[in-house]
Formats: structure tokens, C-alpha cells, sequence
């Protein structure tokens, strides 16, 4: 049933259409998907149409079917969808300019008003905006009508399909200031003041002749006024002027990643008394300085990129734009010991920057995965449309984030195929330029995959930092043949496991029949290597200046290691079916860790830690030798097997051997001093790892033989969230035995209810090999967990969880919603 036309009206008319009001236009649209014929003009018949809440992915309903490209995710995300809304403009518009900005929609949008067409956007990434107010009726009914139309091979990943972003509303004054009109600097930072510089362009019409002023007040964190300037703008005829400020703020509180302070400057336009419009932009006040001595300096001090590369798919969630599940996201990167995030392949979203600045993350925003030549599996990607677009959509990526402090880099692509051709530098240094002259206060980098073309061909010539993926034994002989570059591991490792899944005999490097992948973090592809190996070489090459690993999450699409690309039938990743999401992540598509997680954690973080594995519930292999790990930062660890001691181990006196798949390497195995291992005959009771330091025991952790499933148990991450209908609380499901001990094998069908205040966004368990749908109200356990996501509704209240299964006892919860 159609929400009816009012619906958005009420929150219009609350805000009466203020000068610099900035609304939610996410309400009131109605959703059809294959091609409508008409569906952009005003009498259009769409009461059959479903009513849906914005951000929307389309796809991520499924079904799931290798028909729609399995190597993508097997979701149906190419094709045709339609979106309309009609709301009502009250008089209070008359006068103003009403602008309509899209934070992205997945792609090749184009959009109307009132059967007007205003434009089309191909980049699916890409923030954009039009004017509505030459075509709006004030005081009537105005229908606004949105065609995507995603094509397959656009992608060698799941990129969700629909207006998956947040669109707003946002009301000014003919005299205003445009979208990301503003642009602040720090130039000068000193402990005692800082010189902040702001620029701000005003738009106006062209026989204007008054005198604007523009007035920016710096607000400290606290809200507390620290700064004010006002600069006249003359009686210029053109319609965009430019007013350029400077403002020294007295003992200013730096960004940084322990102290991520934030201060925000409200620029107003003012006209006598008269307020025209008004914007309020965050920034830190912070200093950046790479060089090949001294690497990376935030405010002065050295800092290593423990990095992520992430996709932008929230899992279970699909593509839609959510900002508790990226907080999680980073909250869960964070506690891994995680400082930077390359955003893999493409411009992030808004809220994913802004969460950044307010988490104390760093930021590499990267904007392209091609440039004009194809690549394989995306062959009708961003090359069709690149000599078009690509400097508007990378002048509009810088413009997005300039005032961002988490963003210290901007990287113009990611494994290009220009890196083979012999003038390919010419378009690396075309953007590199374009971005400099956007913004000159950060570096440009790319992440270079065919090194000796990039370097040959001059593209590593022309960018400001150098980026390799995968090549960690190249660092060393790359910096001695290249004295002034900076270089970095822009893509490292690409090791993949199964959360939970282990494989005997341990050591053999192959696929499973499963279609699962060992979690004793070895295996990869061809051209992976574990973690450690990138250790090693990070740690033999202090010039480096860090890693962004392959990946911190699980994402939908590109189900490596398993399938291989078939020309015979159009490119579909075919053989390896179900298999539809990687298993690159240290992170599971739930964001459950997998053993991975603990082995960054502890090589990234200095709070005492311990992890042990495999599980201990190997039920027919008693007295077979099973291989015991551990992973710490601590210098002994010691496995304590059924209460008794199986020996003391000082990190990296006996390094483990790992089998090596890596194609640029002559050895297959290589001896890693970053993990311990015993060999342990099965006995089911207990494991227990205690981690020392300076002789005195500082951590453990405990793992015991779980019994037979007894019960579902319910854990919230948090039991209160708002009800705004968009908030979310992710619930564990764990099955246990009597005892409370997780499953580690069980697979459980869990049934879900869920009643009051909340409903069902989707479940997932972190199984890359399966065809279950993300929004149901079931899910079976794997390897004895599943994931159930509560999304809030806009009433408080209370929310009540249910979860049973045949022969256990069921699971309860309840959440509360203000």
C-alpha cells in the first residue's frame, strides 16, 4: 500500500523551509523494479508500486542464483529499478531554492521533477545534486521520479543496487553556499595557536549588487565560541564569488587518534540583518607530513599504518548505508588494533568518513578500480564512461572529504590496467594533478599490482606515495633502486579462512570440498601470503610505511578461493556454487572474528592478549595429534591441556612452518616467529593459554570440549537504541550446551520472533556457502552462531526477541527504544 503524500509533508512544514535547512528525504517513496513505461512523468499510475524506506538495496532481497553472476555475490543487482516520491511544497518556498542531493545511488541514476528531466549520475559512488526550483508547484503536489539501470559486469564485487545512500532536502536562499562550499585548512600549527584558513564560495544570482557579508564563528568542542571573521563580498556580477578567511585560534586541541577533537565552523551569508544561509563544517586542526626518513608524522609522531582495505557492503545488510553498522564496523576494526581504513575500491559514503573523524581512524579515500581500459569480470564498469566523468567525480570525491581530518591520502586507483601501457603515466599524472590542484594539503597514491609495469611505464613516478599490492619481498630492492620514494603495502596478504573451520591434516594447502577454507590462516590465492610474511618484511623495512590488509571484513562477491571465470558462458563464476562471499576478511560478513583477527591483534595492539585454537571438539580422533596454536602479544605463552602444562613457549624461538602458495616465492614454506604451536593428543576437557610478561602471567583464555546442544542464548550488543527507525542492535545467537560452552560444530535451525518496537533487518551466520536469504526470520547456526539484526521502529518502547529450536531451550531478549 502506498504511503500517502503527507506523510513527508509534516516534516517539511515543521521546518518551515528555514534558509540553510538541511532534511531527510528519505520517507514517502514508492519502488517498481524492471522498466516502467512513463513511470517519470506526473500522471503516472503507481499505487501498485511498494512502499519503501530510503536507503534501499534492491538486491540484497536476493534470491540468490548464479544467474546473476556468482563471482558479484548471485544477487540480482543489474537490470532496471524505478523510485518515486510526491510530496507538497508549502508557501513558505516561494522565493527560496529547494536543491535535491543524492549521498549516491547504484548506478547510472538518472532523475526528474515533475516530468522534467534533470540529469543523469553513471558512478554509483558519487555524491550529486539538482535544483528543483525552476519546475516546483509551491503549494501543490510534485513528483519526483528516479531510473537506475546497474548492468552487469560493472563490477568484480557485490555492489547493491538502488538509492542505497541517504538523500536529503535542503532549502537556501538565492544567495547561498553551494554543496561542499567550503573548504578549511590548518597551515600553521603550533602548540600555543593555529592559523585556520577557510575558504567559501557563495553562489548568487548574477545581477546581484549588494554587499554579502560572510561571517565564519569557530566553535571549540565544546560549543564554546574560540574565533570569528566576517569578510565583505562586493557587487560582482558573475554568480559565483569566492570569500577567503583566516582565523588564529589561541592553544588549539589537536586531532588525533587517542584524542580525535573536532571543532566546527558555522559560515553564514549575511544581508544587513538578514540571515541568507548558513552552514556549520567540522574540522580537526592537525598536521600531516610524510617523507622517506621518517615515514608517516601525525602532529609531529611517527605512526605505522596497521590498515584495513573495506568494502562497503555492511554484510548481511546489503549495500544500504547504515551509520551504527559501519560504527560497528570500525568499532570492531578498532579492537583489533586497526588505525587506518583504505576504501576499497571507490568513494565511501559520508558517514563512513564522519565516523573517521569522530573514532580517530585514518582515512585513504580511494576513487576508481578502472580507469578507461576494462578489466576482466568488469568489462561494463567505470572504463565506459571514464573520459566523460572522471574529473568531475574526482574533483567532487576531494570536495566531499576536504575538510575531513581522518583523510591523510587520496588514492587515484587501484590496480589500473594503464600500469601496462607505456603512456599509462600520462593519465596517472592527469589525476594526480587534478587532485593536487582540488586540494594540495594531502598526497596522491594508487596501489600498484603490476609493479614492473608501474614502474616502467613511469606511473610510480608520478604519484606522491607508492603503493604495492602483494609484493612484500619487493620492498627492500624497491627501495634501494628508488632512494626518494615513499612506499607503502597498499594491499597486503589476501589470506583467507573460515570463521570456525579447521582442516586435517593442517598443513595441506588446498580447497575443501566444503567449500570452506581452513582457519589455520595459510591458504590463499596465488598471490597471497600470510600475515606474517608481510610482518616479516614490514618489520625488515622500517622505511615502509605500513599495510592496509586484504581485508578487515568479509564482503558479498568475489568468493576467493574458490571458482574461476568461464568465457564459455559469459563470465560467470562458475563451478564452486553456492560459494557467493570472500573470505578475505579477519572478520567474518557477521562481524564475528575469525583467528586471523587475534593474529593482527597481536602484532597491532600492546594490551596484554592471548588466543589458542582450533576448537577442542574433535569427537573420533581421540588420541590423534591435533595441532594447537596460539597467537600473543605477550613474550611466553603457555597450553595448559586438561589442567596440565604442555610446555612454555618464548615468541619466536620456535617459529612455525607454513605452507607458502605465493607465486613470486621458490620456496613453498616459510618459518613465521609470530606463532607458537604444540602438537596435543585429543582428549576432550580443556585448553587453557596463559600469556607472561616480565615472568608474570598477564592473560589467558580457556576453551573447553563443548557437550551436546542444549540451549540458544541471546546477546544483544546493545540493549537500548533509538527509535528513529534506523538504529540497529546486533544480537549473537549462540548455541551452547548445558554448561553455557559455545557449539563450535552445531548448525542449528534457530527460529526468530520479534514483537514490539523493533522488527527484523536481516540475519546472517558467516557462511560464505550458502544460498539462505539475508531477510527472513530464520537461521541455521554455523559453527555454532548466527546472527539476528533488530532495526528500531520510530515508536519507544520494548522490543521483544524469541529465538527457539527444535530440542533446545529457547533464547530471550529485550531491548528498549527512545
Amino acid at each position: 500500500m502506498r504511503i500517502p503524500v503527507l506523510y513527508f509533508l509534516s516534516l517539511l512544514v515543521s521546518v518551515d523551509l528555514m534558509a540553510g535547512e538541511r532534511v531527510s528525504f528519505n520517507d514517502g517513496w514508492v519502488f517498481a523494479k524492471g522498466e516502467q513505461a512513463a513511470a517519470e512523468k506526473v500522471v503516472f499510475n503507481d499505487t501498485g508500486w511498494r512502499a519503501v524506506q530510503l536507503p534501499h538495496d534492491w538486491a540484497i532481497e536476493g534470491p540468490f542464483d548464479e544467474q546473476y553472476n556468482a563471482r558479484a555475490g548471485g544477487l540480482p543487482f543489474h537490470g532496471i529499478g524505478w523510485y518515486r516520491k510526491t510530496f507538497e511544497v508549502p508557501g513558505s518556498a516561494r522565493g527560496k531554492v529547494l536543491r535535491l542531493q543524492f549521498d549516491g545511488a547504484m548506478n547510472n541514476s538518472e532523475v526528474w521533477i515533475n516530468g522534467q528531466y534533470l540529469g543523469k549520475r553513471p558512478f554509483g559512488y558519487i555524491g550529486f545534486e539538482y535544483d528543483l526550483t525552476p519546475y516546483l508547484k509551491i503549494g501543490q503536489a510534485n513528483t519526483v521520479a528516479v531510473k537506475l539501470s546497474p548492468v552487469d559486469f560493472s563490477t568484480r564485487w557485490y555492489p547493491g543496487a538502488g538509492i542505497y545512500r541517504n538523500v536529503w532536502l535542503v532549502t537556501s536562499d538565492p544567495v547561498h553556499i553551494p554543496r561542499w562550499g567550503t573548504y578549511i585548512t590548518t597551515p600553521a600549527v603550533l602548540e600555543s595557536n593555529a592559523l585556520v584558513q577557510i575558504q567559501v564560495d557563495v553562489q548568487k544570482p548574477s545581477a546581484l549588487q549588494e554587499i554579502i557579508r560572510v561571517e565564519t564563528t569557530i566553535l571549540d568542542p565544546t560549543g564554546n565560541e574560540v574565533g570569528k571573521v566576517t569578510t565583505p563580498i562586493g557587487n560582482q556580477f558573475s554568480q559565483q564569488a569566492q570569500a577567503r578567511q583566516q582565523v588564529r585560534l589561541k592553544n588549539p586541541q589537536l586531532w588525533g587518534m587517542e584524542s580525535p577533537v573536532l571543532y566546527t565552523a558555522v559560515t553564514r551569508l549575511l544581508k544587513g540583518k538578514k540571515e541568507l544561509d548558513k552552514v556549520s563544517t567540522r574540522f580537526g586542526i592537525r598536521t600531516i607530513h610524510y617523507s622517506r626518513k621518517n615515514g608517516f608524522l601525525l602532529n609531529g609522531e611517527q605512526v605505522r599504518f596497521n590498515g584495513v582495505c573495506l568494502h562497503h557492503d555492511n554484510g548481511p545488510l546489503g549495500a544500504v548505508v547504515n551509520r551504527r553498522a559501519i560504527e560497528r564496523k570500525l568499532q570492531i576494526m578498532k579492537t583489533m588494533g586497526v588505525n587506518s581504513v583504505r576504501t576499497s575500491h571507490n568513494p565511501p559514503s559520508p558517514e563512513l568518513v564522519e565516523l573517521c573523524d569522530e573514532m580517530g581512524i585514518l582515512l585513504q579515500v580511494e576513487a576508481f578500480d578502472c580507469w578507461a581500459m576494462e578489466k576482466k569480470g568488469a568489462e561494463q564498469a567505470y572504463n565506459l564512461v571514464f573520459d566523460e566523468w572522471h574529473e568531475r567525480d574526482l574533483r567532487d570525491m576531494v570536495r566531499s572529504f576536504h575538510n575531513s581530518p581522518s583523510v591523510v591520502m587520496w588514492s587515484i586507483g587501484n590496480e589500473i590496467m594503464e600500469q601496462g601501457k607505456q603512456d599509462g603515466w600520462k593519465v596517472a599524472k592527469m589525476l594526480t594533478d587534478i587532485v593536487h590542484d582540488q586540494d594540495n594539503t594531502r598526497p596522491v597514491t594508487a596501489g600498484f599490482n603490476n609493479h614492473g609495469g608501474a614502474i616502467k611505464n613511469g606511473l610510480a613516478d608520478v604519484v606522491d606515495l607508492v603503493g604495492f599490492n602483494y609484493k612484500p619481498a619487493l620492498y627492500k630492492e624497491t627501495l634501494a633502486e628508488h632512494p626518494d620514494w615513499i612506499l607503502y603495502g597498499s594491499e597486503t596478504s589476501s589470506c583467507t579462512s573460515t570463521r570456525g573451520e579447521y582442516h586435517l591434516p593442517w598443513d595441506k594447502y588446498e580447497t575443501h570440498e566444503s567449500l570452506r577454507v581452513t582457519s589455520y590462516d595459510f591458504i590463499g590465492p596465488n598471490w597471497a601470503v600470510p600475515p606474517d610474511y608481510e610482518f616479516f618484511h614490514q618489520e625488515d623495512n622500517p622505511a615502509i610505511l605500513g599495510e592496509f590488509i586484504w581485508t578487515g571484513f568479509d564482503y558479498i562477491g568475489e568468493p576467493t578461493p574458490y571458482g574461476g571465470r568461464d568465457h564459455s558462458t559469459n563470465g560467470y563464476w562458475n563451478g564452486h556454487w553456492p560459494s557467493r562471499s570472500s573470505s578475505f576478511g579477519a572478520v567474518d560478513l557477521c562481524g564475528f572474528p575469525k583467528d586471523r583477527y587475534f593474529l593482527y591483534q597481536s602484532q597491532w595492539t600492546s594490551e596484554p592478549m592471548v588466543h589458542v585454537l582450533p576448537h577442542w571438539n574433535w569427537e573420533g580422533r581421540e588420541g590423534q595429534t591435533i595441532p594447537v596454536l596460539a597467537y600473543s602479544n605477550c613474550e611466553e605463552v603457555e597450553l595448559f591441556v586438561n589442567g596440565q602444562s604442555a610446555g612454555r613457549q618464548v615468541k619466536g624461538e620456535q617459529p612455525v612452518t607454513l605452507p607458502m602458495g605465493y607465486r613470486f616465492l621458490d620456496a613453498k614454506t616459510w618459518d613465521s616467529p609470530y606463532r607458537m604451536r604444540w602438537n596435543v593428543p585429543y582428549k576432550a576437557g580443556s585448553l587453557k593459554v596463559v600469556g607472561y610478561k616480565d615472568g608474570k602471567a598477564v592473560s589467558e583464555k580457556v576453551i573447553q570440549t563443548a557437550g551436546k546442544p542444549a540451549k540458544v542464548t541471546l546477546l544483544p550488543d546493545r540493549t537500548g537504541i533509538t527509535a528513529d527507525g534506523y538504529d540497529l542492535s546486533y544480537v549473537t545467537v549462540r548455541v551452547e550446551d548445558k554448561n553455557g560452552n559455545l557449539c563450535p560444530l552445531a548448525d542449528n535451525l534457530v527460529n526468530f520472533n520479534v514483537t514490539g518496537a523493533g522488527e527484523i533487518a536481516a540475519v546472517g551466520n558467516g557462511n560464505s556457502a550458502t544460498t539462505e536469504p539475508f531477510q527472513a526470520s530464520y537461521r541455521k547456526a554455523f559453527n555454532g552462531l548466527a546472527m539476528l539484526i533488530i532495526r528500531s521502529k520510530r515508536d519507544a518502547g520494548e522490543i521483544q526477541i524469541s529465538a527457539t529450536s527444535d530440542g533446545l531451550k529457547a533464547g530471550s531478549a529485550k531491548l528498549v527504544t527512545r
